[in-house]
């Protein structure tokens, strides 16, 4: 294969969302599996809706998804003149024309074709318009279009895809599309063959709501004298109700930073975007960066559409069970210097940091993080589920109190007594702690459950979590007693 140079061309009118973020992995994925090129560029020509915000978005959601670019970022309005001199190329060899039809008359035009059930495409109106003519109406201020011209013959425009094949469509179904608007503006289509051109693009890799285009870039490409590249255009992302995801209508839920915020570690997100829409040929599901560049290949992309399931609504399982269960998954592998790392901001953000978790109780710090991920979902879920590791301040899950704790007066008394017999111990560990819970249980003729459960709850405020006597040792002698001691409001009418 000869040098392989791909693109990832966002428009920043918004927010990275996770389709944009599956088509740049994917671009990456195939530069890094044959030690190719991947290049940034910013497609910023709709000046109206394109912001700074967005294009510090999408950088800044590529950057977190550690999917880097070896080339720009490009803005595409930098190259305005290149784009401009292809229309003018093309309008000297006659390959292209000025349109002086208004709006008005286009819509006449296609109203009356829809009418008549004719193709509501562009007539030709003015594509045989003689050199003096179009002087004329220029001079005479008229505003105007540049068309491209369409070869008007019988066959077919095929070009090869390589996920779908080939790809064909009738000339006679193609009408002469416009290039550049009435304010001298050229628009993607053009501008979009003239950066890959010149960018010199070996594969084009898109989603499928392209192909309307493509086959006018194919005769583009052919008009400028230029080889085609190599097209692959991947299934589209829907929602649940097979509809298209987008930005305007699904909002926050399907941008990169939603995940980003809901505590999805970015190669959890990059793992599951993958498979949604490629499979490796096995029944592999878990890939490290490395194993994920050697297996992909664009014969494994699926050709039919993809569904992201997602509901903002359900606090645990707000999107796809999926890619909650490979976020577990990862979180439950890392190394404890990078879970280390990746917690921190999320303790900051609550909060509930501590400088010395840096210095002094680091080994403390990492080692806590160690015992209580194994029931977590998210990164969140440490400064939630886990807060009592870190505060005193934390809440009590309604379900663990009445379950474990009001259901049980006693408790009211006998806790405060645990605790203070584990006052008296020389030696708080695990061994120990648990000997005197036990022993007291039996003293009092009760489970030793009523006892260990009821301590989970006042000590974290979970129904559930790591072995009762890690959580006693981890938190401390001194952290434990007091707790248990301050129990009396759980008990109020």
């Amino acid at each position: 294969m000869s040098e392989v140079r791909v693109r990832f061309p966002p428009s920043p009118t918004g927010y990275l969302h996770i389709g944009g973020a599956r088509t740049a992995l994917y671009n990456w994925l195939f530069a890094k599996k044959h030690k190719g090129t991947l290049v940034l560029r910013i497609e910023d020509t709709d000046e109206e809706r394109s912001t700074q915000a967005s294009i510090d978005g999408i950088i800044d959601g590529l950057t977190w998804l550690d999917l880097q670019w070896n080339e720009g970022p490009y803005f595409q309005t930098e190259f305005a003149a290149e784009h401009l001199k292809a229309a003018n190329k093309l309008l000297a060899e006659k390959k292209a024309y000025k349109c002086f039809c208004t709006k008005e008359e286009l819509e006449a035009k296609r109203e009356r074709a829809l009418a008549e059930k004719r193709n509501p495409g562009y007539d030709g109106t003015c594509r045989n318009l003689s050199p003096e003519e179009v002087a004329s109406r220029e001079a005479q201020g008229q505003a105007f279009v540049i068309r491209f011209k369409t070869p008007q013959q019988s066959g077919m425009l095929h070009y090869h895809d390589e996920v779908l094949g080939t790809i064909e469509r009738a000339y006679s179904e193609m009408e002469d599309f416009v290039i550049v608007r009435s304010n001298g503006a050229p628009l993607y289509l053009l501008s979009n063959v003239v950066d890959d051109i010149r960018d010199r693009i070996s594969h084009v890799i898109r989603g499928q709501d392209h192909m309307t285009n493509t086959t006018r870039q194919v005769l583009l490409y052919n008009a400028l004298g230029a080889p085609l590249p190599v097209f692959a255009h991947i299934p589209l992302t829907l929602d649940i109700q097979k509809r298209k995801i987008s930005k305007r209508k699904h909002g926050e839920v399907v941008s990169v930073q939603f995940y980003r915020e809901q505590g999805i570690l970015p190669w959890a997100l990059c793992n599951y975007l993958v498979l949604l829409g490629w499979n490796p040929g096995t029944d592999q599901e878990f890939f490290s960066r490395e194993d994920l560049i050697d297996a992909f290949s664009l014969s494994r992309i699926n050709q039919s559409n993809s569904v992201f399931n997602f509901n903002p609504d359900d606090k645990k399982f707000f999107t796809d069970p999926k890619l909650i269960s490979m976020n577990e998954h990862y979180l439950r592998t890392l190394g404890k210097e990078e879970l280390g790392d990746l917690v921190q901001p999320v303790l900051e953000k609550a909060g509930l940091w501590n400088e010395e978790y840096a210095k002094s109780r680091q080994e403390w710090y990492l080692d806590t993080l160690l015992l209580i991920r194994d029931r977590f979902h998210t990164l969140n879920d440490f400064a939630e589920a886990g807060r009592a590791y870190f505060s005193d301040e934390y809440a009590i899950d309604p379900k663990p109190l009445a379950k474990n704790i009001t259901k049980y007066p006693e408790l009211a008394k006998w806790l405060p007594q645990l605790g203070e017999r584990f006052s008296q111990l020389a030696v708080f560990d695990v061994e120990t702690t648990e000997q005197t819970c036990r022993a007291m249980a039996e003293e009092l003729g009760i489970k030793p459950g009523t006892l260990i459960n009821g301590m989970r709850t006042v000590l974290t405020g979970q129904l559930a979590g790591p072995s009762m006597f890690d959580i006693l040792v981890t938190l401390g002698q001194k952290t434990v007693i007091k707790r248990l001691s301050r129990i009396d409001h759980l008990f109020a009418p």
